[in-house]
């Protein structure tokens, strides 16, 4: 009969009757190969790709800046926020040829706050390049703070153990649930009664009280890698709000999806519409309104929209305390610092934990010892390099970073080990002489500004150089005056090998302190 077609399977069926390995072998040599060369080519790309970033990193300089706040210093947390928000400058748009030729990548900060045998101080690690933002944007909120370049305070101290001195407990914290959930922020810190100098509990005053209880021997360090990103991070707030509302997540429509909804529609077109009728009373049925929400749902969309409406960093949390074995006191200073996380807790929403399954020093079962070291090699590398291993990044807004990582203010706060600056830096007085060289004045000359106060005017005076007393304006080089006197008295040294060559004076800092 014409129009009939007739399909032959005699080849297919003669394929199926060969013995086990010849099909084996000829379906390799026909398909099989395929997925193997496409992995190996992708193992190569990444290979090369690292090897570009590497390459590219060595090149980059980092510095250490510490950060020391006014004595009294009021200012709340939302200052930090604000810092936060110049920070996110530093994001950089890449192209194909800065990420897959030249290894560029998104450099990122490290904010610490370190504990040296008690002696707490803010530490600030930046890329060189970014070093004014960060001078910047502390001034614009701190104008009386004072910045100082540090060599890194890790210096000395073992990367590899097991130690004959020293012992270590570490690890990073991460987020429980979805990074789209936040935590507590310093908003739910604050109170209605009392003193408007303690209506805010800061957070940061149980930290500051740990870091100050620190004797010989023992040293804390509290580190949040940020790495600036763009805005397209709240796509994972409106990914979690679709699966609290059950909607379906929308398909891309690619050229197969097109292919495919057609051969549906014809099929459906031939037998009928019964195949679409389910399909629209799903449709009705998958979205929730607000009204139908349970409370718990309400609050999550609610919260989740608040956080993604402000600019967002990718962060890492790790915490490092190591001691001399001797001292060494895991009870009153892990449990301390897990305590301290414990704050920003949302039982409904987020808090942050010790990842104990990956990264913390903490191992059960099998081969436990040597897991263990391999922990704390790792953490206590990975800290001391400023590295992204580890677990991957999460997301927190500018709010919530600067709930975790501030200055403590003043008036709530009583540690009296953190270091600040010594005080308010007043205006120069009205009466100092200005020095100006003009090109007509002699070189030999002095062009001073006299001020008068009542008639609020000032009067340039020519002065020679030759009248003015030689013993006060002597500026000769003193030769018995040593260059170390303008060094800093806290020199960076390594560890000291027993505690009894340490300090154990409390109220002054400590002789290892890395100020260059």
């Amino acid at each position: 009969m014409q129009g009939d077609f007739v399909i032959d399977l005699t080849r297919i069926y003669a394929f199926f009757d060969l013995p086990a390995d010849e099909i084996f072998w000829r379906t390799f040599i026909y398909i099989g190969w395929i997925p193997i060369a496409i992995t190996l080519l992708w193992g190569f790309f990444e290979i090369w790709v690292l090897y570009l970033n590497n390459k590219w990193f060595a090149q980059q300089k980092f510095i250490f800046l510490a950060i020391d706040i006014p004595q009294t210093n009021m200012q709340s947390p939302k200052a930090v926020e604000n810092f936060f928000t110049y920070l996110a400058g530093a994001h950089s748009s890449l192209n194909l040829i800065d990420m897959y030729w030249d290894g560029k990548f998104q450099l990122s900060f490290s904010l610490e706050i370190v504990s040296m045998e008690g002696y707490t101080q803010f530490v600030i690690r930046t890329p060189e390049q970014f070093r004014q933002l960060v001078e910047s944007g502390i001034y614009s909120q701190y104008p009386d703070a004072e910045i100082t370049e540090i060599n890194d305070y890790t210096i000395g101290f073992p990367r590899k153990f097991p130690d004959e001195e020293y012992d270590v407990w570490g690890g990073e914290f991460i987020m429980a649930k979805n990074s789209a959930y936040p935590i507590k922020t310093y908003k739910d810190f604050e109170h209605i009664f009392g003193e408007p100098e303690t209506t805010f509990r800061d957070p940061m005053a149980s930290l500051m009280d740990l870091c100050g209880s620190l004797g010989t021997g023992e040293y804390l360090w509290y580190q949040i890698i940020l790495i600036p990103i763009d805005f397209s991070w709240v796509e994972i707030g409106a990914k979690e709000i679709s699966k609290i509302l059950k909607e379906k997540s929308k398909v891309k429509v690619t050229l197969a999806n097109k292919i495919i909804d057609g051969m549906v529609g014809l099929v459906d077109a031939a037998v009928g519409t019964f195949l679409t009728f389910g399909a629209e009373a799903a449709k009705t049925d998958d979205s929730l309104k607000m009204m139908n929400l349970k409370p718990q749902e309400k609050k999550q969309i609610e919260m989740i929209q608040e956080k993604i409406s402000k600019l967002g960093f990718k962060f890492k949390i790790r915490m490092v305390y190591m001691a001399r074995k001797e001292v060494k006191n895991n009870p009153k200073v892990v449990n301390g610092f897990v305590g301290f996380m414990k704050q920003f807790a949302y039982n409904d929403l987020n808090n942050l934990k010790p990842d104990s399954s990956l990264t913390a020093t903490t191992t059960s079962y099998m081969f436990k010892d040597s897991r263990l070291i391999d922990r704390k090699n790792r953490i206590v590398n990975n800290y001391m390099n400023r590295s992204g291993n580890g677990r991957t990044p999460g997301y927190m807004n500018i709010e919530e970073l600067s709930t975790i990582w501030h200055f403590p203010i003043d008036s709530v706060v009583k540690a009296p080990l953190v270091q600040k600056a010594s005080g308010r830096k007043a205006e120069a007085p009205i009466t100092l002489p200005l020095g100006m060289m003009p090109d007509a004045a002699n070189e030999s000359d002095v062009i001073f500004q006299v001020v008068d106060r009542e008639l609020k005017t000032t009067t340039p005076q020519t002065t020679s150089a030759s009248e003015l007393d030689e013993d006060i304006f002597d500026i000769t080089p003193r030769d018995d005056v040593s260059e170390e006197l303008f060094l800093p008295s806290h020199a960076p040294q390594a560890p000291t090998q027993s505690v009894q060559n340490k300090s154990t004076a409390q109220d002054v800092p400590p002789p290892n302190l890395p100020f260059v």
